[in-house]
C-alpha cells in the first residue's frame, strides 16, 4: 500500500461576522468547531472550520464568528478509513493562518476607517 498524500485545492469563507460592540479586552476565549466529509468519487475531503471569539462572560454572544471551508485532494486514498490520523490536525493547521490573517485584515480595515474602537485584540491560541 502506498502512503496517502494530500494537498489543499481550495478554501473559501462562508461567513465572517465581527461585532465589536460587545467586546471587552479582558477574559477572551476562542472556540474551534470542525467537521468534514470525505467525497469518495474524487477523493476530496471537505473540512468545515469555524472560529468564534468571545468574552468568557458572554459565551453565547461571540464578537467574532468565522466559517471557512477547505477542500483537500487525496492521492492513494479511496475511503475515509484510509485517511491517516495526522491529516485531521494538519488540515486545520493549514487553514488557520488564512482565518487569522483575514480577521487581522478586517479589524485593521475597520480601525483605519476612523471608527472609534481603540483596543488591541489579542487572540489566545495554543501551539503544538
Amino acid at each position: 500500500m502506498q502512503n496517502a498524500s494530500f494537498s489543499i485545492i481550495n478554501y473559501q469563507f462562508e461567513k465572517v461576522n465581527i461585532d465589536l460592540s460587545n467586546h471587552t479586552p479582558d477574559n477572551l476565549s476562542i472556540n474551534f468547531d470542525t467537521h468534514g466529509v470525505f467525497i469518495k468519487e474524487n477523493s476530496v475531503f471537505e473540512l468545515t472550520f469555524s472560529v468564534s471569539v468571545f468574552n468568557k462572560e458572554t459565551e453565547e454572544n461571540p464578537f467574532v464568528n468565522i466559517l471557512c471551508k477547505g477542500l483537500y485532494q487525496f492521492e492513494n486514498v479511496s475511503d475515509m478509513v484510509d485517511i491517516p490520523a495526522y491529516f485531521y490536525g494538519n488540515s486545520i493547521a493549514i487553514l488557520f493562518p488564512y482565518v487569522e490573517r483575514t480577521l487581522v485584515l478586517l479589524l485593521h480595515k475597520q480601525m483605519c476607517q476612523g471608527l472609534s474602537y481603540q483596543h488591541t485584540i489579542y487572540l489566545p491560541f495554543k501551539t503544538y
